[in-house]
């Protein structure tokens, strides 16, 4: 009996170290967009695409055979937009987002890095934003972050026993507050010296050379800083001029690589300087990529807007992509914590308010309400959030007959204005209250004609952060399901090829990166998948644990859809089962630079 189990233990640790596998019978997608071919074998040995074939392979006997009937091998997914940055220094496995089958992130998104700025302004920039507790991401940095500046960084990611492969952009927060120290970078009366300038164009050459795909900046204001010392001031990105983003946008256009973005939504004509940036007709076009093209509830007009200046600023000469995530976005808030509310005064005035006394005195201020319905009915500001508190449900309440409710209807049976309503709910439950909406892309017919606009990027996951709102770790299964669901239905979107290109050689091959193509000869980072699993609801949230950090999040489970993911050429999900060799020794994720 023992002998057997040690046998059995034996065997299952010669199979995970297994470096030659056939993948026998499939039908081969292969991120080029070209047809598929079926059947098909493909082997790999040493981590490397060997033959590509459509008749069996000889091997030999050791080579592990993956039965591949009925399923489809694609290219691992490239997963673009990611807040995995704490997450990588203790759990870089990455888990929640390989299960789906995602073999690349991309992290250093929205102006948040972790490279530059010592521990305490690294997780006081990030925290708050990506609403991941400050009190679990200080401690983790303080142990671990021993590295100052891109080079060190990138030493260190290459030592980490990686789930999938990382790329990285520098993120302009991050390098302004090692630069100006975080008062001075969060100050809108101070502009950097000359020799600050010089340095942070330094810092970014830097960066380049070792790696990194580029810049990103922020310039929406909602998002802010957390801890004590420039508590709920806007990230200092938001506070550079435009003539120190200049001035970084010529070093990339130099060198091909690519600035990530995000406009002031609260003022639309601000997009209009990175479009300007990103044209090409008399000098060479900027690759930029902008957050986000969305079908808004609240504002029908922005999607169409940005179809039409993506398609003029290319025409120009520009190489411009907004970001497009491909399914509803819903978003789930515990009482008045979430971010909707800081795209007007009165929420934002809530926000701003640390303690929660403090802020319940707030909320029941008549005057304050009176602000807060002014603002909730006014349809002329900018905005994100459709502000229509009868399209909210509430989740979860200790008093259990408010749940599956809106708070209109509530309100109505209660004879009180809606927002006096939410108020007074908020202030008896607090984060006990939860509630959900969708603030875009509901229409699927809309939804469809944006996925398929040639000047998009489907992405924008922000998987690892927002741990109890968003959770879109499945993003490129959503999208393939909807297109081949379109299919099956004949109402086709794309074909099924042509979307597993855009999720993966397509974004490769923008970003500068040697990912997301089965080629012999390429490193072999695939995904086999039983295209039956689309039958189930993608869009279900379910709570999983998050490693290093003791925390619950809001993740996605998809039973009976990925069967296997390659990374590197070794098995990091088989037959649905996780490595225990993934995120714990080094063979599968690596440092990809760009190319």
């Amino acid at each position: 009996m023992q002998k057997s189990l040690l046998w059995r233990i034996n065997h299952a640790q010669t199979l995970a170290m297994t470096s030659e596998y056939l993948i026998e019978n499939t039908t081969l997608f292969d991120g080029t967009g070209a047809q598929p071919v079926s059947p098909c074998w493909v082997w790999i040995k040493e981590g490397t695409i060997q033959q590509i074939a459509e008749s069996e392979i000889d091997v030999s006997p050791s080579c592990q055979r993956i039965d591949g009937r009925d399923k489809w091998l694609t290219p691992g997914f490239l997963d673009t937009h990611t807040h995995y940055d704490a997450e990588l220094i203790v759990a870089p496995s990455l888990s929640e987002s390989v299960r789906h089958g995602v073999t690349t992130v991309l992290v250093g998104s929205c102006s948040l890095s972790m490279v530059c700025s010592d521990a305490e302004d690294a997780a006081d920039i990030f925290t708050r934003v990506e609403t991941v507790p400050r009190e679990k991401v200080l401690p983790i940095l303080h142990d671990h972050k021993h590295w100052h500046g891109p080079k060190q960084w990138v030493k260190f990611i290459r030592k980490q026993p990686l789930g999938p492969n990382v790329v990285s952009l520098l993120g302009h927060s991050d390098l302004r507050t090692a630069v100006l120290g975080l008062m001075n970078a969060t100050d809108p009366r101070y502009c950097p010296t000359d020799s600050e300038q010089r340095l942070m164009e330094s810092i970014l050459n830097e960066a380049l050379d070792a790696g990194f795909l580029g810049l990103s900046t922020m310039c929406l204001k909602w998002d802010k800083v957390d801890g004590d010392r420039a508590w709920s001031k806007s990230l200092p990105s938001t506070y550079a001029r435009w003539r120190e983003i200049t001035r970084f946008n010529h070093i990339l256009r130099a060198r091909g690589r690519v600035h990530q973005g995000a406009p002031n939504a609260a003022n639309p004509l601000q997009i209009l300087q990175y479009l300007r940036q990103t044209i090409g007709l008399w000098r060479k076009p900027l690759k930029t990529t902008l957050i986000s093209m969305l079908d808004l509830k609240g504002n029908k007009t922005v999607a169409p807007m940005a179809k039409l200046s993506a398609a003029l600023v290319n025409f120009l000469g520009g190489d411009f992509r907004w970001q497009l995530l491909p399914t509803p976005f819903a978003i789930y808030a515990d009482g008045m914590d979430v971010v909707l509310f800081e795209e007007f005064g009165a929420g934002e005035m809530a926000l701003d308010l640390k303690d929660q006394l403090e802020r319940n005195a707030l909320l029941k201020d008549q005057q304050y309400r009176r602000d807060f319905r002014r603002f909730y009915r006014d349809k002329l500001s900018p905005r994100v959030w459709q502000r229509d508190f009868a399209d909210a449900i509430i989740l979860g309440c200790p008093d259990t007959s408010l749940v599956g409710q809106n708070f209109a209807a509530i309100a109505a049976k209660r004879h009180v204005h809606v927002v006096d309503l939410f108020l007074d709910l908020v202030v008896e439950y607090g984060r006990d209250l939860r509630w959900f909406t969708v603030i875009g892309n509901h229409r699927p017919r809309q939804l469809a004609r944006m996925l398929t606009n040639p000047h998009t990027l489907i992405t924008f996951s922000d998987a690892g952060a927002h741990i109890r709102n968003m959770a879109f770790y499945n993003l490129p299964l959503r999208f393939l399901q909807r297109v081949y669901q379109a299919q099956l239905q004949n109402t086709p979107i794309m074909s099924v090829a042509r979307a597993v290109h855009r999720l993966t050689k397509e974004q490769a091959d923008w970003l500068n990166i040697d990912a997301g193509h089965i080629a012999v000869g390429k490193r072999a980072d695939l995904v086999l998948l039983d295209p039956k699993g689309f039958e189930q609801d993608l869009c279900q949230e379910h709570w999983g644990s998050m490693q290093g950090f003791d925390l619950q999040r809001m993740v996605n489970r998809n039973p009976g859809l990925i069967t296997h993911v390659m990374i590197n050429g070794q098995l990091a999900v088989e037959n649905e089962q996780m490595s225990p060799h993934l995120g714990k020794r080094s063979g599968f994720g690596q440092f990809l630079p760009a190319i």
